[in-house]
């Protein structure tokens, strides 16, 4: 079978490129190809959202699937506004979909995941970095079962595909022929002719939908609750250091 034309490509950086095409009939599949790992730079995401872009207003509505041309990795780490566009948005992760990357997936509106390669985690306890509002709040909204997003949150558990479709955090699995029959079957294609879909979702993820409108604010009063800790500890500290005082005490060295 002779290669799919592509309808456009897009440079990722000056190594990397993102490249559309169409396998069936008003379905844009965007393949990503930023090596070593498809991190989520300012210029991939730049170049993400510029895809999303021109589909939304150069061609007809229907369903994008976006997945990697690197097997090892779907992404290893968005501004994830533009994924509530009037369009029907489908992740096909062909390998790891770790912390940002498995976030940019959880965007999507399905999710298919390669049933022999990869593991999907949220590492951020591992290396120490917070969830942000809405980081943290579209694994709550979207995964079924809360035990799911504890087990993800707090231990950093990896998934492999069969976990993932158990516990709900993927919608099948298969590679891109698996995905367009999925979405064949399902009439995905034309969901998005009412001219409905981006309301339908920004209502359905609202909460989500609140803390990006409302970026600025979330930072300030995130910054505002660190400051807060801060001062707790200092004052937990106090009270432990006026306990010892008086009685000779010694605080434990463990």
């Amino acid at each position: 079978m002779p290669p799919i034309p592509a309808l456009f490509i897009l440079p990722i950086g000056s190594k990397g490129s993102l490249i559309c095409t169409q396998p069936s009939q008003r379905v844009y599949l965007l393949t990503f190809d930023s090596p070593p790992d498809n991190r989520l730079t300012p210029a991939f995401c730049l170049s993400f959202l510029l895809a999303l872009d021109i589909l939304e207003h150069r061609y007809p509505k229907g369903l994008v699937i976006s997945t990697s041309a690197i097997p090892k990795f779907y992404s290893n780490g968005l501004d994830y506004e533009s994924v509530l566009k009037s369009t029907t948005f489908f992740s096909e992760m062909n390998g790891h979909a770790f912390a940002g990357g498995l976030m940019t997936a959880m965007m999507h509106d399905y999710r298919f995941m390669n049933p022999h390669r990869g593991f999907l985690c949220l590492n951020e306890v591992e290396f120490g970095a917070p969830l942000k509002p809405p980081m943290s709040s579209i694994f709550r909204q979207k995964l079924p079962n809360p035990n799911t997003y504890r087990t993800m949150v707090l231990e950093a558990k990896r998934f492999n595909a069969l976990e993932a479709l158990q516990e709900g955090i993927v919608d099948g699995l298969g590679m891109v022929p698996e995905v367009l029959k999925f979405v064949e079957e399902m009439k995905l294609v034309d969901k998005a002719k009412s001219g409905v879909y981006g309301n339908l979702k920004k209502e359905m993820w609202r909460e989500t939908v609140g803390y990006l409108e409302d970026y600025r604010g979330s930072e300030e009063r995130a910054g505002a609750e660190i400051e807060e800790q801060k001062r707790n500890q200092e004052e937990q500290e106090k009270r432990v250091v006026e306990w010892e005082r008086p009685k000779g005490r010694e605080r434990s060295k463990l």
